[in-house]
C-alpha cells in the first residue's frame, strides 16, 4: 500500500458527499447521481493441473454459524498465508492515487494473502499500481519471491498477483461470505502497517453498506466499515471473521489529517473480489457495464415542486454524449433550479422501472447496470411531461478513468 494510505471520506458522514458506483454517479444527502462510469463526483509455478479453487468456491456455512476462534487462534490459522509486498517503481507523474506519491519513484509496501495452491495471491490494486518489480514475503520466510501481475481492477481496487512457489508453502485463506456478515461482528486484520510485518489487530464491524472511491474514480459499493485498527502498510491484507475466512481486503481509512487510523477503515467486500479475482485469472481483465448518465433521486419535495406526475423514479440529470443511454434517446435535465438546498436539472426523463420493475431510486438503477455485463440489454420505463415511453439500451464497457 502507498506510504501514506490516502485519506479519504466516507459517503454517509457528509451532507453532499459523491461517489461512482458500478459506472454510476452517487451523491447522498437526498439524491443519487448516476454516471454509469463517467462523472466525477456517481475485487508460473505451482501444479499445471487445473482443479476447483476452494478459496474462490461459495461458502459452505454462513458466518454465524462456525465455531468462533480467539484472535490467537486465528493468527495462528492465517498469518503463514497473508503476504508482504513491496512493489518497486521508476519515476512517474504524482497522481492522488499512486502510491508512490510521484516524483522520484520508489519502494511501496503493501499486504496481500494467498488464495489457492497455484500461487495467487490477493492485494489492491492501488498497492502494485505503476510497479517495475514485485516482491512477496509469505508467512515467515525471510527471503521475497518476485511476483507478476495477472490483472488489476482500478473499479474494485483489486489486483491477482502469482507467485512460483511449491504448493506445500503456500497457505491459502478462506473466502467468507460478506453479505452474511452484520454490524457487532467480531473481525481480525493481518497485515504489514508501516512495514510493520505479521502484525495483527482486532475489533468489530463497525458499519455496513459505505461507499468509498476506486483509484480510477468509481464508486465500491457495500464497503464493511470496521474499527479494527488497519493503517498504511495494510492495504491489500484480509480482513477476517471469527472463523477466520476472509470477508474483505482492507482498502482505505478514514482520517482527518492525512496520517494513521482514527478507528474508521474500510474493506472490498469479498463477495465483490470474488468474481473480479475469477474473471483476472481467466483474462487478466473485468468488465464492468457502462449506462451513461447522471441522475437524481426523487424526494417529496422534487415532485412538488416539479409538478411530477410520479412519485418515484430517478431523475435524468446528464447524458454522456456517444454513451448507451445518448443512442436510445434518453434526455437530460435543461433548467438548473434549487430545491430544499440541493442543486438539479430538471427538464429530463424519468426513470420509472428498469425491466418492468418499479425504481424508486438511483439505487435500484444502479442495482440493474451492476448486476449486467457489457453488450446486455435494458428496457427502460420513462416519464416525461406526463407521457411515459419505454426504450430499450445496450450496456458498454465502462470507460478506464470516470469522466473519461
Amino acid at each position: 500500500m502507498m506510504p501514506a494510505m490516502r485519506r479519504i471520506k466516507s459517503m454517509t458522514s457528509t451532507s453532499l458527499g459523491s461517489a461512482l458506483v458500478g459506472g454510476l454517479v452517487v451523491a447522498v444527502a437526498g439524491w443519487l447521481a448516476i454516471a454509469a462510469g463517467w462523472v466525477n463526483a456517481s475485487d508460473e509455478g505451482g501444479s499445471s493441473t487445473t482443479t476447483t479453487v476452494p478459496a474462490l468456491a461459495q461458502p459452505a456455512a454462513v458466518q454465524g454459524d462456525a465455531h468462533s476462534l480467539t484472535v490467537n487462534q486465528i493468527y495462528k490459522k492465517d498469518s503463514p498465508g497473508v503476504a508482504f509486498i513491496q512493489a518497486e517503481s521508476q519515476p512517474q507523474p504524482t497522481s492522488p492515487f499512486n502510491p508512490f506519491g510521484g516524483g522520484g519513484g520508489g519502494t511501496a509496501t503493501g499486504s496481500g494473502f494467498v488464495i489457492d495452491t497455484d500461487g495467487h495471491i490477493l492485494t489492491n490494486a492501488h498497492v502494485v499500481s505503476g510497479a517495475d518489480r514485485i516482491q512477496v514475503t509469505l508467512g515467515r520466510q525471510e527471503d521475497p519471491m518476485d511476483a507478476e501481475v495477472v490483472g488489476t481492477d482500478p473499479s474494485t481496487d483489486v489486483a491477482v498477483l502469482k507467485v512460483d512457489a511449491p504448493a506445500n508453502e503456500l497457505h491459502p485463506l478462506e473466502l467468507g461470505d460478506s453479505s452474511q456478515v452484520r454490524v457487532g461482528d467480531p473481525v481480525v486484520a493481518i497485515g504489514n502497517p508501516f512495514g510493520l510485518d505479521r502484525t495483527a489487530t482486532a475489533g468489530i464491524i463497525s458499519a455496513l453498506q459505505r461507499e468509498i472511491s476506486s483509484p480510477n474514480g468509481f464508486t465500491i459499493r457495500n464497503v464493511i466499515q470496521t474499527d479494527a485498527p488497519i493503517n498504511p502498510g495494510n492495504s491489500g491484507g484480509p480482513l477476517l471473521d471469527a472463523a477466520g475466512r476472509v470477508i474483505g481486503i482492507n482498502s482505505q481509512i478514514e482520517s482527518p489529517n492525512g496520517g494513521g487510523n482514527v478507528g474508521i477503515g474500510f474493506a472490498v467486500p469479498v463477495n465483490t473480489v470474488r468474481e473480479v479475482t475469477r474473471q483476472l485469472i481467466d483474462t487478466g481483465e473485468v468488465q464492468h457495464a457502462f449506462l451513461g448518465i447522471t441522475g437524481a433521486d426523487l424526494t417529496e419535495q422534487i415532485v412538488d415542486v416539479l409538478n411530477l406526475p410520479v412519485d418515484h423514479g430517478a431523475l435524468v440529470q446528464s447524458v454522456v454524449p456517444n454513451s448507451p443511454a445518448d443512442d436510445a434517446g434518453i434526455v437530460a435535465g435543461t433548467t438548473d433550479i434549487t430545491i430544499d438546498g440541493q442543486q438539479l436539472r430538471a427538464g429530463g426523463d424519468v426513470i420509472t422501472a428498469v425491466d418492468g420493475q418499479p425504481v424508486e431510486g438511483m439505487s435500484d438503477v444502479i442495482r440493474a447496470v451492476d448486476t449486467h455485463k457489457p453488450g446486455d440489454e435494458l428496457e427502460l420505463t420513462l416519464q416525461r411531461g406526463g407521457n411515459e415511453r419505454t426504450v430499450t439500451v445496450t450496456l458498454a464497457d465502462r470507460p478506464a478513468q470516470a469522466g473519461g
